[in-house]
């Protein structure tokens, strides 16, 4: 089967497919006469494994021990309840909280804030967690290397550009042209470097694991 009849097949993409093949959860085959990766029943049955186990929030390293045999499914659903135990007191602390919160009726401006972080800390020390656990729209983190690089990118346009004005109104007095060029070439080499990291940047963030356990 091609990676397509997979995704339909199974309902995870194939973003996610290349994903797990990368992390060596899955190893097709390939095929001799293309080199294409040839899948079968042997990889749909894991995939459907390591799906199951992902939507239970089970992490890739425990699902690695799992397919190894190092840990039974027992083993490792022993282990995650641990960590859904945890996160569940957590949530309950949190919900606890809010619940307190919902009853104020200043506004954000008139919040004792200090007293309910004092509440907070004292909870974190005894083990209990706060933090923000919905997942960012990745377009997020799109945003800072597009607009650091724009701006650079601007800034050593601008520069070449100032560069070569300077010349064209005094040509004369102004250094060799040889020398303009060599001058203004610095800069554009470093927005051909600033863009190929933005690239590779943006690459490295199209990478990994769809968060959406719906996409699957």
């Amino acid at each position: 089967m091609k990676i397509n009849e997979v995704e339909a097949l199974v309902g995870i993409t194939k973003k996610n497919i290349r994903f797990y093949e990368e992390k060596g959860l899955l190893s097709p085959s390939r095929n001799s006469e293309n080199g294409y990766r040839d899948y079968g029943e042997p990889e749909v049955a894991v995939l459907r494994r390591i799906k199951l186990m992902r939507k239970l929030g089970v992490p890739i390293e425990e699902i690695r021990r799992m397919q190894a045999g190092a840990q039974t499914v027992g083993d490792g659903m022993r282990r995650h309840l641990i960590t859904l135990e945890r996160e569940r007191q957590n949530l309950e602390e949190s919900v606890r909280l809010c619940e307190l919160l919902k009853e104020r009726p200043e506004p954000l401006g008139e919040l004792d804030a200090e007293s309910v972080l004092a509440e907070m800390e004292k909870l974190e020390q005894s083990g209990t967690t706060f933090q923000n656990k919905q997942r960012q729209d990745i377009r997020i983190r799109y945003v800072a290397p597009i607009v650091i690089s724009t701006v650079l990118v601007a800034v050593l346009a601008v520069t070449m550009g100032l560069m070569i004005w300077g010349y064209a109104q005094n040509p004369v007095n102004a250094p060799p042209l040889a020398v303009i060029l060599i001058v203004a070439a610095m800069p554009g080499l470093m927005i051909c470097g600033i863009l190929f990291a933005l690239f590779q940047r943006i690459a490295e963030i199209g990478k990994g694991e769809i968060d959406d356990a719906k996409k699957y």
